[in-house]
Formats: C-alpha cells, structure tokens, sequence
C-alpha cells in the first residue's frame, strides 16, 4: 500500500511544478498526494496539459481522446484530469498505455476512488504517476468538492483541452478556470445534431482554438521543430542588465516553459515575466502558445 503524503502546498515546489497554480487565486493550503513524484532532475521536463470532458462521450470523442492523449504522452507531455468516467478515463488510460505520465486531481481523499469501477486505473496510476487531492484520507465523494477540484486541474496546466462537452459539464467549469487563469484552451470541434459537442462549440464562440489534428494540437502548444542550433543565425547581443542577461541565458533554442525558466533563474514569476517581456520587445525571446518561450 502506498503512502499517504500531504504537504504544504509551498513546500512541493522541489518535487512539482507548483508554480503556475501558485499565481491562481485560492491554491489549497496542503495537497495530500500518492504515486510518483518527479525527482528535481526531472522537472521541467514535461508540461501538464489537463484533458476533461463529459462522463458519456460519443465514440467519436472517446476516439480522438485516445489520439490526442497517446500524441501528448509521445510527445513528452503530462496528461492532466481527474479520473472520472468517460473522457478522464480514457485520457488517463491512453496515456500509461503510450507509456506516459499522468496525474489525477481527485474530488475525494486521495485513498477514495470514485468511481469505483476506476479502481484498477487508480492503481496504475499509482505506479505510473501520481494521484492528488486537497481533501484529506478517507474525505468521501461530494458533489461541491468536484467543480473545486476542476481549479486545480486548471491551475497546474499550462493548458486545458475540452474533448466533448454539453451545454451544463464539469469540464466547461475546468474551461472557465483555465482562461481566468490565462491559460490555453483547445478545443476538438463536433457537430451541431451532436449534444454532447454544443459546450465544445459554445467555447470556440468565446475564444477557445479549434484542433484540426494531433499535429495541429502539437504546434500550437510549441512542440514544432526548431532550426539546428549550427544553422541558427548568430545574435549580437546588446548589454543587458544581470537579471535580463540571466533569463536569457535560462533559455534554450527550444521551446521552454515558463516555470522551468522561474526555477532555474531562482527569480519570482513577476520577476521572469517582466524581464521575458522585455527580452521579447527587444526581439530576444519569443512567446509561444502555452507559455513557452524561446531565444529568437
């Protein structure tokens, strides 16, 4: 039987990448977990993306999350949701079997599986990734404790895509949170005659980006392939203060999340940002879908 650990939630910020969900508004005080915590090494490495969706998808939505969850775990990405029926289970599931990582935020303790039926993918879970809460051992399901919950899917994801949705759903609550978050917000396009897809085509309505492809998806949120460094044009670089020069040197040719440059500058995130924006209007750096940035 795995523990059950529950920090602080400033003191995870060695072990998981907290900083996003630290700028939202209410962060939980503690965050129990169990599983697998990345080790300092590895932080960074992969960006959370929380996938949510109604608990009766069509099979046409069921599909796609398969495509989409296996196209993130091969592409280094987390998968973020929150071990409910139907499209969390299937995001969870396509995941460990493309042999990714995936995190579930639970409604309930972290040692209470709901639904019941989840337990073996709860299981695999633990093995795999890592399960969390902000509700203590044994806190049984309740149905004000889930729209909570959907925050913190939402804080710890760079970004949130919506597979099905109808009109009322969980997942437009998750959607909510992620653009009073600033985050991204993908969408997978349905049909008119399909009710489970009117939520979907509400949001792309109000700014939400359509996905055309697992590709489509993969460069909007800034996997595309970069130039060889050898071919890369040579910058001339003007003076720059020490804590811009620092930023800058923070970030590779690649695509780089916001959080890793917070850490590995050891600057605040106001800090990281005020500098990458003036990193950016000297033509330096450049901002990328899901808060990824990159050396020009």
């Amino acid at each position: 039987m795995k523990p059950i650990y529950g920090k602080p939630f400033s003191d995870f910020a060695p072990y998981f990448p907290t900083g996003l969900l630290l700028e939202t508004p209410s962060p939980p005080p503690v965050l129990y977990y169990r599983g697998k915590v990345e080790l300092p090494e590895n932080l960074g490495v992969r960006s959370l993306v929380g996938i949510v969706g109604t608990g009766d998808p069509s099979e046409y939505g069921r599909r796609w999350t398969r495509k989409i969850s296996t196209a993130l775990a091969q592409n280094n990405f987390t998968v973020v949701s929150g071990l409910a029926d139907g499209i969390d289970t299937e995001a969870h599931r396509s995941c460990l079997e493309a042999g990714g990582r995936t995190i579930a935020v639970l409604g309930t303790g972290v040692d209470v599986v709901y639904p019941p039926r989840n337990r073996d993918l709860y299981n695999q879970i633990l093995n795999e990734g890592l399960v969390l809460s902000e509700y203590p051992a044994k806190t049984p399901p309740d149905r004000a404790h889930f729209p909570r919950r959907n925050r913190i899917i939402a804080g710890i994801s760079r970004a949130v895509i919506v597979m099905e949705a109808p009109t009322k759903s969980g997942a437009l609550i998750t959607a909510r949170f992620a653009n009073d978050f600033c985050r991204d917000v993908y969408v997978l396009p349905g049909s008119l005659d399909n009710s489970r897809s009117l939520g979907c085509l509400g949001l792309l309505s109000t700014g939400a980006q359509v996905i055309l492809s697992e590709g489509h998806l993969l460069e909007m949120l800034g996997t595309m392939p970069q130039l060889d460094p050898v071919q890369s044009p040579q910058l001339s670089l003007p003076n720059l203060a020490p804590e811009l020069k620092q930023v800058l040197d923070a970030i590779a040719m690649d695509a780089m999340p916001f959080d890793l440059i917070v850490q590995q500058t050891g600057y605040s995130a106001g800090s990281v940002s005020s500098a990458l924006l003036q990193l950016e209007l000297l033509g330096l750096v450049s901002q990328l879908p899901g808060m990824h940035y990159q050396r020009c």
